[in-house]
Formats: C-alpha cells, sequence, structure tokens
C-alpha cells in the first residue's frame, strides 16, 4: 500500500500538479551554522503556485526552532502565532513554507467570514451548481499548511465548527451531499492574532473578540515580537544594499522610537511624550527603505517616502511628532536627503 505522502488527491480546485516528498538539510536551507546536521521534510519543487514566493528573510532561531518542530510533527495540535501588527508572524510561516515548497492556503479573517468561506460552497455556473472548494478544504485534501490570518477577530461560534478536524476527525462538507474529506498527513493548521484570544485589553486593536478556550486549548503557541535592531539591519542590508548604513541605523532606531510610543511603554517614556496610534512595522520599515531608494534625488526624500510609507494616514499632530522624531535621528539626512 503506497504512502499516502506520495500522492495527492486532485480536486477541482487543485493546481494538477503531484506533490512528492523531499528533505532539505537545515543549515543550507534556512542560511544557518549549526553544528548539526538535520534533515527536514518539505515537498518537491513542482512549481505549485500556492507556494509561497522566496524572499530575502532573517530567521530568528528560537522562532524557527519551534515552528520547525511543529511543522515536522504537529502531535495533534495547531499552532497560534501572537504578535503586534506587521511583527512577520504571516512572513514566518510563508517564508519557511518557500524553503520547504510547502503549498499555503491562506484564509484572512474579517469579521463576517462564515465557515462555508473557509470549506467551501455551491456555485451556479451556467445553469449547473457544482461545488467550489474553500481554501481549508483544499490544505485538508492536498497537504498544504492553512493560514488563519488574523484569527483573533474571527466569531468564535464560525470557528466551533472545525473543534473535530483540528481533533483529527475527517472534514466533513455539508454543503455538499456530506463529502468526507480525510486528513491528509502533511496537513498543517496555523492562526495568527495580535491578541492571546482573550480580548484585546490594550485597546489597540479593533475588531479583536474573545475566543472560546475550547478552541484555544487546541493550540501550542509562538509569541513573535519586532525583530532586534540587528535583524532588521541585517534585513535592510539585504533588500536595500545600496542604502548607506547610517541610513539604515537611523531608520531601524526611529521605527524603535516609534513602537514604543504605540505600546505606551511608559518606563521610558520621556515627560510630555504622548502615546501614538500607529505603529511602523517590520514591513513597513522596509517599504520605507524601497521607497527612499527609489525615489533617490527627490528634496527631503526621507520625509517623502515616510509620508508614503505611514504618516500620510495619521493625524496631523502625530505626523508632527513623528517627523520631529525622524529630523532628531536622522539630523541633516532627514533635512537634506542627502545620503553622504
Amino acid at each position: 500500500m503506497p504512502d499516502e505522502r506520495q500522492a495527492q488527491a486532485v480536486n477541482p480546485q487543485s493546481s494538477g500538479r503531484v506533490l512528492q516528498p523531499a528533505f532539505y538539510e537545515l543549515n543550507e536551507t534556512f542560511d544557518l551554522d549549526s553544528d548539526q546536521l538535520i534533515l527536514l521534510e518539505g515537498y518537491t519543487d513542482c512549481g505549485h503556485p500556492a507556494v509561497p514566493a522566496q524572499q530575502p528573510y532573517v530567521f530568528d532561531r528560537d522562532r524557527l526552532r519551534k515552528l520547525l518542530a511543529f511543522l515536522d510533527d504537529p502531535m495533534g495540535d495547531a499552532l497560534y502565532l501572537i504578535g503586534p501588527t506587521g511583527c512577520g508572524k504571516t512572513s514566518l510561516v510563508c517564508q519557511v513554507a518557500a524553503r520547504l515548497h510547502w503549498p499555503v492556503q491562506m484564509i484572512p479573517v474579517h469579521g463576517r467570514l462564515e465557515l462555508d468561506d473557509m470549506l467551501g460552497q455551491k456555485v451556479l455556473d451556467n445553469g449547473s451548481t457544482p461545488f467550489l472548494y474553500g481554501a481549508l478544504s483544499i490544505a485538508v485534501r492536498e497537504g498544504h499548511i492553512l493560514v488563519l490570518d488574523e484569527m483573533d477577530i474571527a466569531d468564535p461560534s464560525e470557528l466551533a465548527g472545525l473543534y473535530d478536524l483540528l481533533d483529527g476527525a475527517p472534514l466533513v462538507l455539508a454543503q455538499n451531499g456530506g463529502e468526507m474529506i480525510p486528513v491528509h498527513p502533511r496537513f498543517r493548521f496555523v492562526a495568527t492574532g495580535n491578541s492571546a484570544g482573550s480580548g484585546d485589553g490594550s485597546g489597540l486593536y479593533q475588531g479583536v473578540l474573545r475566543q472560546s478556550l475550547a478552541w484555544l486549548d487546541r493550540f501550542r503557541c509562538i509569541d513573535v515580537n519586532y525583530p532586534d535592531e540587528f535583524t532588521e539591519l541585517s534585513i535592510l542590508e539585504q533588500v536595500v544594499p545600496d542604502l548607506p548604513l547610517l541610513v539604515r541605523e537611523g531608520m531601524v532606531k526611529l521605527a524603535n522610537e516609534i513602537r514604543r510610543l504605540f505600546t505606551g511603554w511608559s518606563d521610558e517614556a520621556g515627560e510630555g511624550e504622548a502615546q501614538l496610534s500607529c505603529t511602523l512595522s517590520t514591513r513597513g520599515l522596509v517599504r520605507w527603505a524601497k521607497l527612499s531608494m527609489r525615489f533617490q534625488g527627490a528634496p527631503r526624500v526621507f520625509e517623502y517616502a515616510l509620508e508614503q510609507t505611514l504618516t500620510a494616514r495619521v493625524e496631523p499632530a502625530e505626523r508632527q511628532a513623528i517627523h520631529r522624531l525622524a529630523e532628531d535621528i536622522l539630523g541633516d539626512l532627514w533635512r537634506g536627503g542627502e545620503e553622504s
């Protein structure tokens, strides 16, 4: 009897590409210098459209270790990545999957998300009503990673319909005549969120809901935060190597100052400092650096790029406060946009 991992059941919305298992060496795959020889199971590179594109990325060893352990053997668990907006929760999963050639099905959560949106539903097509499989159904059938992005925004009553699946039971599609989809041995259920599932006590994230304890009990958790300064400098070095080091250092310093005022770290706050309602994530930091390179030569180029990245969407008082911080940190570079 063939190993289930040797074949991919192709459903009407699949790519038609058969996924074959493959093994990757840890150090070579993730650019590490461990003295251990560790092989990781993934898939061969068959050009599957659901495999994320590989991007420059600097992996935190501890988080990478925890994620790889889950992907290797979830032991009946789902995985919940918790952290502030834009800190790299989703990109961590996607960049690991990209290097292992593991397809990812992404479900961006919103307040009106229903279980049928994840499972699939019948659609009208030239007088017939074929069943259109949802991202969850495809992931369960074909052995993909399912990412429920911003899970803590979802209605807990809708997620309750997935309890049995997370306990290992086949996925039942009542909408398709009770079709049963056995859980592929390489299926993984991953969720991300800004809160730990108990609601948002900080008031920073609108729409976050308290999740059921019965649901949360099915997850192991990884705490994700913004990378440290060294890591973010390494990221910028990969993404914009032509941007002078002095500028990259100033950008990272400003990002950390904005985050400090966003999260309200009162122990470090100076007298008269106000908490900001926005933050500069790692994603935003990279965008700022890229735009600064794109518009180099423009007057006050770093201000010009930062406005497009962040400050054009905040209140005037906050915009002025952020620009003052930037001028204090970048000095003449900010005022003139020179890169010398």
